[in-house]
């Protein structure tokens, strides 16, 4: 019972220190994560050692859990993009763990989501063109034992898309 008070009260904390500074510094640092962090504390308003304070407890804490580049998919010759849906024939955690250590290997899939509903898994797969994602189905997917069914919806264009 004091362990479940204290994960409470550790949980109040957090929650009052996500005021409305800490929500701007957030969306600032997600539109553009190498800002000064002078640009940053002029732009929510803080002078810039107390925005450095934030910052640096936001990132202590766990809120902030790291910065990426953007890149340019079609500068780096992506050219076909899918989600791509997985179904698995056994609803077990040997077979979840096998098909996501698998697919971790695959340099294709930028994302794997464990998902509810008539399919277990959602994934995000980049790959050259039509033909290189066709080999990866076929030849890499489609040959895992854990796989039952595969839906492929390609994306035709991604009018907002605000994954870093």
């Amino acid at each position: 019972m004091i362990a479940k008070m204290r994960k409470f009260r550790q949980y109040l904390q957090h929650m009052a220190k996500m005021d409305e500074i800490n929500s701007r510094i957030l969306r600032e640092l997600s539109r553009d994560g190498r800002l000064t962090n002078l640009e940053l504390a002029e732009r929510v308003g803080l002078s810039p050692s107390a925005c450095l304070r934030r910052v640096q407890e936001l990132e202590r804490s766990g809120v902030i859990k790291g910065y990426r580049a953007v890149v340019d998919a079609a500068r780096l010759g992506i050219g076909f993009v899918a989600y791509v849906t997985v179904g698995l024939n056994t609803h077990t955690k040997a077979a979840q763990e096998a098909f996501e250590r698998a697919v971790s290997r695959a340099p294709q899939v930028t994302e794997c989501h464990n998902i509810t509903g008539t399919v277990e898994y959602l994934l995000r797969v980049e790959a050259e063109d039509l033909a290189a994602y066709k080999h990866w189905h076929t030849d890499v997917l489609g040959v895992l034992p854990q796989v039952r069914s595969i839906t492929t919806f390609v994306v035709m264009g991604s009018p907002k898309d605000n994954r870093a």
